[in-house]
């Protein structure tokens, strides 16, 4: 049953992923990769709000594991740095790992302490 969850989470979160990535990137005329940075830091944000919440291991599977899991990017995230020093766009390689990384950690924590202030 775990599985099952898993999976229905990731078939909604990778679409979404898939979808806010190509719509955000539409609209910047830049080499940075804004939408993968946006999907991150969004379920960054959602990840460290859920696991702030009272939810059962059924919850965890389906949103955790698999929404969240299917909505972030780590492998986009390396990917794209790594064409960005291959493009010798190398600022905006560092840009990104500092970006992701500090925003990614610090939307984590607020989640984490806007659900225990909820809850």
């Amino acid at each position: 049953m775990t599985v099952l969850l898993v999976a229905l989470g990731a078939a909604v979160g990778a679409p979404l992923r898939y979808l806010t990535d190509r719509a955000i990137q539409a609209r910047h005329d830049s080499v940075f990769p804004w939408g993968t940075l946006t999907v991150n830091v969004a379920g960054s944000l959602l990840l460290g709000f859920l696991t702030g919440l009272p939810a059962g291991p059924a919850a965890a599977a389906l949103l955790g594991t698999g929404f969240c899991g299917a909505l972030t990017t780590y492998s986009t995230f390396s990917y794209e740095t790594l064409r960005l020093v291959q493009d010798g766009a190398r600022l905006y390689a560092a840009l990104n790992v500092m970006v992701s990384v500090v925003a990614g950690l610090g939307a984590a924590a607020t989640g984490l302490l806007l659900a225990r202030a909820i809850w």
